[in-house]
């Protein structure tokens, strides 16, 4: 049996660590968050312009747009995750 060199041992250890993954589970990360990011309700209300401004200032800052911003922290809300300081 040949021996490995030093970029196929550094392979094998890196799969024997658990640090590959397979296609079909990225298939399956990939879906869930497609699932999760797919928008079904359209909602309107009114909001006050200083928090808006503020909230599109923060969402410019993350480089996402300020509706996925409002989005993510009524989700956030919703699920428990948000946290009172």
């Amino acid at each position: 049996m040949k021996s490995l060199d030093k970029e196929e041992n550094d392979l094998l250890e890196s799969i024997e660590k658990g640090e590959w993954v397979s296609e079909s589970k990225i298939e399956t990360y990939e879906l869930a968050a497609k699932n999760y990011f797919k928008k079904n309700q359209k909602i309107s209300l009114r909001i006050n312009e200083h928090d808006l401004k503020s909230v599109q200032k923060k969402a410019a800052l993350a480089g996402i747009p300020y509706q996925t911003l409002i989005t993510s922290i009524i989700h956030k809300y919703v699920t428990g995750k948000m946290i009172e300081t």
